[in-house]
């Protein structure tokens, strides 16, 4: 079975290091699971590294049966089983059974550049047909804000790719936990939170449902977790490029009227006028409006709604800004719908595995 876990890792910084190459393959397929401190080789003297760097990737249209490659690396079958069972599931080796005695196993194409090729093809259609699903459980309406504003801080891409399957009866998960848990939404090791109704898959089909974006606050007012577990599952979900964080900008007159009140009351109104961009953003009128209402205290966000409703949505940034006043964030599905938000991570995909076909050259020129 197909199963991978992808990781957007950054271009090798020299293209002549073939360990360092090697490295970053085994990094961007999650080859080697991290555990303790790093040690002074960088990894580069483990059995994964080894098996790529002596064996497949040097010698790509050769085959090695188990027995060899376990003599060789000084391991035992059952620890060098394990590795070569994910590099197969990978997708970037395959074996034979033709002949007697152990498996051989060899770089699928006979070359590292048609590995990836067939890793890519597998990858981009398994993933194409498995976002499907969002489809199925979508009810998020279309809603645009006023000001749109993109992402300033994507994180890396952590993808993982599982061909489709059926869902095990007896077990306590749904077609929607197992496919959460095989995008890697649930986190390494999901255990309870592959069930059908986990905070994780509760949260996310809160998100497939709600138009507005989501902030924490709110996420915990409806789901029953604390709100560090639910910031932590938020920001994995980003990670699959599946959901996005954005200001929250149809909560900006709620930010501007808790902006005035501070500020009113800390610095007074000859500051707001010359500093807190009253008289730079505002006509005398709103001025004058706004001013009334905070000295007899009964601003109301109505009021503010009311007085801002002809400025623009970036002008009214601006104004957030100069008094001081911060917009939340919030969480929503990448995309208004279903299409949308799988070209997103298609996209981003595509960004990965453009850059496993050129350091597979990189490799290919080395070995040349």
């Amino acid at each position: 079975m197909f199963s991978v876990r992808i990781q957007e890792v950054p271009l090798p910084t020299t293209e002549r290091d073939m360990d360092g190459l090697v490295a970053w393959f085994i990094e961007s397929l999650s080859l080697v699971r991290k555990r303790g401190e790093a040690t002074a080789d960088s990894g580069r003297a483990g059995p994964v590294h080894r098996l790529l760097r002596e064996f497949l990737f040097a010698q790509p249209t050769s085959s090695w049966d188990a027995q060899m490659l376990a003599d060789e690396l000084a391991l035992t079958p059952a620890s060098l089983n394990h590795h070569l069972s994910r590099l197969v599931e990978s997708g970037i080796v395959g074996y034979t059974n033709e002949g007697k005695g152990w498996r051989r196993y060899y770089l699928r194409g006979g070359s590292l550049s048609n590995a990836i090729e067939f890793f890519t093809v597998q990858t981009q259609t398994i993933v194409k047909q498995r976002l499907a699903l969002i489809g199925e459980h979508w009810g998020r309406e279309a809603m645009r804000m006023a000001l749109e504003l993109p992402e300033n801080d994507t994180p890396p891409l952590t993808l993982g790719v599982v061909e489709s399957r059926p869902v095990r009866e007896g077990e306590d998960m749904s077609e929607l936990s197992q496919w959460m848990g095989d995008f890697g939404l649930l986190g390494e090791r999901p255990g309870k939170e592959a069930s059908a109704d986990s905070i994780s898959v509760q949260l996310f089909q809160l998100l497939l449902n709600r138009a507005a974006p989501l902030s924490l606050d709110e996420a915990a007012e409806l789901i029953d977790g604390p709100k560090a577990r639910l910031g932590r599952i938020l920001e994995r979900f980003r990670s699959s490029g599946a959901v996005e964080r954005v200001p929250r900008i149809d909560r900006l007159n709620v930010a501007l009227w808790t902006a005035m009140l501070a500020q009113h009351q800390r610095r007074g109104e000859d500051w707001m006028l010359k500093k807190g961009g009253f008289q730079r953003l505002l006509n005398s009128k709103q001025q004058s409006a706004l001013l009334s209402k905070l000295k007899r205290g009964k601003l109301t966000i109505e009021d503010v709604a009311s007085s801002v409703s002809g400025i623009d949505a970036t002008e009214q940034m601006l104004l957030l800004n100069l008094l001081g006043g911060r917009l939340p964030m919030g969480h929503r599905m990448a995309g208004e719908t279903p299409e949308e938000v799988s070209r997103r991570v298609a996209e981003r995909l595509d960004r990965v595995l453009r850059r496993m076909r050129r350091v597979a050259e990189l490799v290919e020129q080395l070995d040349a």
